[in-house]
């Protein structure tokens, strides 16, 4: 039976490049080295379309020709929030693009057996509340902690808030737009669904261990 979810708050990040990309990403025979570097030019890709609506204003510079005028974001603060660890992996993907972007961290283990999120650490900018926070996981499988993510940032005082995966089950996406009306998510891939070990299927395995090399 198809999970539902609010199509209209996902986007995926189709661009061939992406797709050809996160095929050599799933593969079994891709080492740690390669994975990870996909995963930072995926985070890439996918901060590029997060922060498409950025607002521009107008200023007046000097060519080499003449002067003009040209745009540039507006006073916008951002803030990348990666779901420890394997959202560390996405982070300089963000940062390539956005290198004032502050860091804020969010530890979140799942338990093997009930599959719930558990916090262990958060450290975050003073002023998240007045940040857009682009937070990025590389999986959103039961959407477990992306859920307490996203609630954890709420009570923050976080108004933009924007997530950011490399694959997403629907489960995941079910739970964490039921969970926040107001979150937007951006993937390169809407799968299958889970396994009974609650594994994103056809999924890339555990993205940490990938990332890391601790398999």
């Amino acid at each position: 039976m198809a999970v539902a979810f609010d199509a209209s708050r996902v986007t995926v990040v189709d661009h061939p490049l992406v797709q050809h990309k996160l095929s050599i990403l799933r593969d079994e025979r891709t080492g740690t080295t390669q994975f990870r570097d996909l995963v930072r030019e995926l985070a890439r890709f996918e901060a590029y379309e997060a922060t498409r609506d950025l607002p521009l204003e107008d200023v007046e510079i000097t060519t080499p020709i003449c002067t003009t005028t040209a745009k540039q974001i507006s006073d916008r603060k951002l803030a990348v929030v990666p779901i420890l660890r394997a959202g560390l992996g996405m982070v300089d993907g963000v940062l390539d693009l956005i290198p004032a972007a502050r860091v804020g961290h969010l530890g979140m283990y799942r338990d093997e057996v009930t599959h719930e999120p558990h916090e262990y650490y958060a450290k975050l900018p003073g002023d998240i509340a007045e940040r857009t926070c682009l937070v990025v996981d590389p999986m959103l499988a039961t959407g477990g902690s992306a859920t307490a993510a996203l609630q954890y940032l709420r009570a923050q005082g976080a108004t933009d808030v924007r997530f950011l995966c490399i694959v997403a089950a629907p489960e995941g996406l079910a739970a964490a737009l039921e969970a926040d009306p107001d979150v937007h998510i951006y993937t390169c891939s809407i799968d299958e669904g889970l396994n009974d070990a609650a594994y994103i299927v056809p999924g890339l395995g555990d993205a940490g261990d990938r990332i890391f090399g601790t398999l």
